[in-house]
């Protein structure tokens, strides 16, 4: 598993709407200043997360953006796997995204990665934006 950008910053906005916690909307130039994000890639990572779920926006004047559950409620897997894809170091061995790949030919490469993909995927699944945040 290798972060992109985009998940990177989704996952620091998103632990900054978990920090105000409030019911008001943040504004995505808020949100872009406090994390040093490049505002209009930010937008792009709004819209994609608000179009998953995890945010609720609202146009307008006292516009912007919020999470749509609880930081609690969502998991540092579910973000990744929602903008990266899989969380396993190689899609031979993803329990959500599997594809075949040459490492298959040895098992005990095969057995290496799935402990790999294991831990990262116990770790990420059991943390929440509460945790972090």
């Amino acid at each position: 598993m290798k972060l992109t950008s985009r998940s990177e910053y989704a996952l620091l906005a998103l632990v900054y709407l978990a920090r105000e916690n409030s019911d008001s909307f943040i504004t995505v130039e808020t949100i872009a200043t406090a994390q040093s994000i490049p505002p209009k890639f930010l937008e792009q990572i709004m819209l994609a997360l608000k179009r998953g779920r995890y945010l609720r926006s609202c146009k307008g004047k006292r516009g912007g953006y919020r999470l749509a559950k609880a930081p609690e409620k969502i998991s540092l897997a579910e973000i990744i796997r929602y903008l990266d894809g899989a969380l396993a170091p190689t899609e031979s061995v993803s329990e959500h995204f599997y594809e075949s790949t040459p490492i298959e030919r040895e098992q005990k490469l095969v057995d290496v990665f799935r402990k790999i993909r294991d831990h990262v995927s116990r770790t990420l699944e059991t943390t929440t934006l509460a945790d972090v945040s």
